[in-house]
């Protein structure tokens, strides 16, 4: 009974997951809260995962990345990359891939790529080349770089943690570092190569372009006669129409508007909206209609910028429309413009759904929007007049920080938990990163999976339902050795880490591996690594973070992750069935 309970229970995990209709933290507690009210497991087992040192590990991780973030050192390394590449396109993408690969072999690949993102489509722009020939690349180097170090990917130091959790060796810093070495080369030549010439060639959008030829934007004289003197902008009759008022002009002041801003007479109101409504308002007495013209001229002034923003799967807004989220009481950016997988959406703004991947074009004040990306709420793709400050003394201390991190827990100096965890420990004390910072930084929904789903992987081995699907699984294809068995159990982890998390993946299908490893009399570790690996091979969809945050700038298809996805996922799978049985015998 609890064997169906359990696999039940599973399918209805892997289902949410697959949807994304709740978030991943969510459905990980209601499952943990479901196991415990049936008997399955004690509240002591359920939530036994998330007293691992690889939690602390990995949080402390999100700390270090966060403060090297806002130092600024992968723009320091974008400029050096421009200044590489600039007389040597044809080598742009190697060099590319190569540097991102190495880069997120020592930190969470989502982080690298939301780091790298602004500054490939930045460069793309500058050599005249279509960001959507450098993206998916990149993207897919942030993933496969993670295979090089335990560290390199939240799946390493899942599945390393479910080892320490049975008392079964675990994998040191480097120990599977050739094996990612090879993956990463298989990738980078065949992206570089034969990728580049199916990859999509989609021309950059202009979404301020898009904005000004879908609306028009006018200039309106406020006379001292107007009825719209003393009254809110919402209570007027503009208000009332589909037409935004982006600025008042007031004693040739130049500020943002809102809803309840009071209009003034010999105000100039910047509206915005279709001619239809501009033609209805242009009846109205006591206003002059200044301008009718393609030409947003004052949306942009010493104090006030416009930018193009990237909405990260991590945003707690996303799923939210601008209204519901409060955006810009929040933010204090005013949306003008949604694009959406190519198409630019300029219409009841308030009431459009926010989705992970989408570009916004918001208007604000310069500082405002400096702080906003100082302080990573966004992925700023495009701004105008300004660059943020950085911190040269603060770039060097976390890059150190983080460098002597990994030498004291390679060299077994400290634990490897403690080594980052004085990483981190050392960037908030020398004021690298603030402790508000700090927490935010931290992907809460990450640890709650990672724990969670490694107390159901003791569910599945209480309940007897790893040994079940282990037994099954080795009657099917045991009769043709471990190394089918192996070749079986990545197959599987690969395909159900297309639609759901890598390290949901990971935990759901190593305790039955490792229940099928020792019926088999084979190396655990040998299981335990392809599983690792083969999760990360979540290249044939979209929904990985990293492949979710450059679907929007790049303008991809699904079918443009499947077409070049496949490929790759096929020469990596034979890579990881060579290689590890090489490394670790069974």
């Amino acid at each position: 009974m609890q064997i169906a309970l359990v696999l039940g229970l599973l399918f209805l995990a892997i289902v949410l997951f697959a949807t994304e209709k709740w978030s991943v933290d969510l459905i990980t507690i209601g499952l943990l809260i479901l196991m415990t009210t049936l008997g399955i497991l004690t509240p002591a087992e359920a939530f036994s995962g998330f007293g691992s040192d690889f939690i602390i590990m990995l949080a402390s991780i999100f700390v270090v990345g966060a403060a090297m973030q806002k130092a600024g050192i992968l723009e320091i390394i974008s400029g050096k990359l421009y200044t590489l590449t600039r007389k040597r396109v044809r080598s742009l993408p190697t060099i590319l891939m190569t540097v991102v690969s190495f880069t997120s072999a020592f930190m969470n690949n989502t982080t690298v790529t939301a780091m790298f993102v602004a500054p490939v489509v930045g460069l793309a722009r500058k050599l005249n080349i279509s960001p959507s020939k450098l993206l998916m690349p990149m993207a897919y180097a942030s993933i496969l770089g993670g295979t090089c170090t335990v560290i390199g990917t939240s799946t390493n130091i899942a599945v390393n943690a479910y080892l320490a959790k049975k008392g079964l060796p675990t994998f040191d810093m480097f120990d599977f570092v050739l094996i990612g070495i090879v993956l990463c080369a298989i990738g980078i030549a065949f992206l570089a190569t034969i990728g580049m010439k199916i990859l999509p060639d989609y021309k950059e959008v202009d979404m301020m372009q898009d904005l000004q030829e879908a609306n028009y934007f006018s200039e309106i004289l406020v006379k001292k006669s107007s009825k719209l003197v003393g009254h809110k902008i919402k209570d007027t009759v503009i208000g009332k129409l589909d037409l935004r008022v982006l600025n008042i002009i007031r004693d040739k002041h130049n500020t943002i508007a809102d809803s309840n801003s009071v209009v003034e007479a010999n105000d100039i109101l910047l509206v915005e909206g279709s001619l239809k409504e501009l033609m209805r308002v242009k009846n109205t007495n006591g206003i002059d209609i200044l301008a009718d013209t393609m030409v947003a001229k004052d949306l942009v002034s010493d104090d006030i910028q416009v930018a193009e923003i990237l909405i990260m799967p991590t945003n707690d807004f996303v799923g939210q429309t601008i209204k519901e989220s409060n955006f810009r009481r929040r933010f204090g950016l005013t949306v003008m413009a949604i694009n959406r997988e190519g198409q630019t959406l300029s219409e009841k703004i308030g009431s459009t759904e926010i989705k992970s991947g989408d570009r916004l074009l918001v208007q604000g004040h310069a500082d405002v929007i400096r702080f906003r990306k100082s302080f990573s709420d966004f992925i700023v793709l495009q701004e105008h007049s300004f660059e943020p400050d950085r911190s040269t003394r603060n770039a060097a201390l976390s890059g150190s920080f983080f460098i002597g991190a990994i030498l004291l827990g390679s060299l077994n100096v400290i634990p490897l938990s403690i080594a980052f965890m004085l990483a981190a420990f050392l960037c908030v004390f020398f004021k690298c990163i603030k402790p508000e910072e700090a927490y935010e930084k931290i992907e809460w929904k990450l640890l709650v999976l990672i724990g969670g789903m490694t107390s159901y992987g003791i569910a599945l081995q209480k309940s007897g339902a790893a040994a079940f699907l282990a037994h099954n699984i080795n009657d099917l294809v045991g009769g043709m050795g471990p190394m089918a068995v192996l070749a079986a159990y990545v197959l599987l982890t690969i395909i159900l880490t297309q639609p759901m998390s890598n390290a949901a993946a990971a935990l759901v299908m190593l305790p039955v591996a490792l229940e099928s490893a020792e019926n088999l009399h084979a190396n655990p570790l040998t299981f335990a690594l392809g599983i690792m690996l083969g999760a990360s091979v979540s290249l044939v969809t979209p929904f990985e973070p990293s492949c979710i945050l450059v679907y929007g700038p790049g303008r991809y298809k699904v079918f443009d992750y499947i077409k070049v996805g496949f490929i790759v996922t096929i020469l990596l799978y034979v890579a990881i069935l060579i290689m590890v049985p090489m490394l670790y015998p069974l």
